[in-house]
């Protein structure tokens, strides 16, 4: 089985759309050249879309989903800054741990894998919060938090929102959720590769930008001087050429297929994986009402071992799925379906694939 015969069906990179590959072999421009820096605000202006945004400071950042966490606590928390976390998930634990390196005071709110965080329970968590932080869809679960009810009561805090499994799979409404601060990653339901994490900040945002960030390299100070410049840029650092020739193809991609279009197209895919996938005894986990259509997670039938069973899928298929994380490591399944691979008939060969191995192993 070769690699571009393979079919990713777990929850990292989704096989990229067909225009992708092209542009990432397209001869590589300066990062300062006038036809690179159009390109560069086409992309932005793209991803506005996406976003569901109107927010100037909207870009890619030059690194994967975590430094596009990483980005957005440093560039708006201080020591001392008191951030309620919601925790339901490896990523709600990771955004933890960056506020704390970045001396906040972090207040977490957590609730059992597998299950939607209350979200009165966030805005209850402390009185006076700089910053409210939650996964959008977790990755590690399945998982869908509800977002819109804590920015339409987050008072005077930033909502920060991790959307890295979200955006371009299910509804991101921005602005109307009030969401002040949120990253993604390219890989997932953008269906290019890995490498990029788009981010936008609201101008409410901007306002609490701390000066001189502990991060050089994330410094949105003076990547927003490159990023919003009229006429000559600020250099800041040398852009992913090929990468953001990658990203400005797949949102295109996106953006010509429609948004709701490729939020129905994601959604009608994940809604038959869950009407098969019981009938041949694998059991939705994630809380029913908070399941993602883009991934989803199932515990194993009885007498499938959960390492023999995706190393038969991945080199006898050719389909890689991803195994449970954390307590669950070993009992649960996580089945992606993002991008370019969100089609019925890269379901209907994982659950014939699926059907045979059990056979097998059960």
């Amino acid at each position: 089985m070769t690699r571009s015969e393979r079919l990713l069906m777990g929850p990292g990179p989704s096989n990229p759309y067909p225009e992708v590959m092209k542009a990432l072999s397209e001869p590589v421009l300066g990062h300062l050249d006038p036809e690179f820096i159009a390109l560069l605000d086409e992309t932005n202006d793209y991803l506005r879309t996406v976003w569901q945004t109107s927010n100037s400071l909207t870009f890619p950042i030059s690194a994967t989903g975590s430094a596009g966490m990483e980005a957005a606590f440093v560039n708006f928390v201080k020591p001392g800054d008191c951030v309620v976390v919601g925790v339901n998930g490896v990523f709600g634990t990771r955004m933890c741990d960056v506020a704390t390196r970045a001396g906040a005071e972090v207040v977490k709110v957590e609730e059992d894998w597998g299950r939607a965080i209350d979200p009165q329970r966030l805005l209850e968590a402390h009185p006076d919060p700089a910053l409210i932080a939650v996964v959008h869809a977790e990755t590690s679960t399945g998982i869908r938090n509800d977002i819109a009810p804590l920015g339409e009561n987050k008072g005077g805090a930033l909502l920060l929102v991790d959307c890295v499994t979200s955006l371009g799979g299910i509804p991101v409404l921005t602005d109307d959720w009030g969401i002040d601060i949120a990253y993604s990653g390219s890989q997932k339901c953008l269906g290019v590769p890995p490498g990029l994490s788009p981010i936008t900040i609201s101008e409410r945002a901007m306002e609490h930008l701390i000066p001189t960030p502990q991060s050089w390299y994330l410094d949105l100070n003076m990547i927003k001087d490159y990023v919003l410049g009229d006429g000559a840029r600020a250099y800041h650092h040398t852009a992913p050429i090929s990468m953001l020739y990658a990203l400005h193809a797949g949102l295109e991609t996106v953006l010509g297929e429609g948004l709701k279009e490729t939020w129905a197209r994601h959604q009608s895919c994940g809604d038959y994986l869950h009407e098969q996938l019981p009938e041949l005894g694998f059991d939705l986990w994630a809380q029913e009402g908070h399941r993602l259509p883009e991934l989803t997670t199932v515990t194993l039938p009885e007498g499938l071992d959960d390492a023999q069973g995706r190393k038969i899928l991945l080199e006898r298929y050719g389909i890689e799925v991803g195994g449970g994380l954390g307590p669950v490591a070993g009992k649960v399944w996580r089945i992606g379906c993002m991008g370019h691979t969100a089609r019925i008939e890269n379901i209907d060969r994982l659950l014939t694939a699926l059907k045979e191995v059990k056979s097998e192993l059960c």
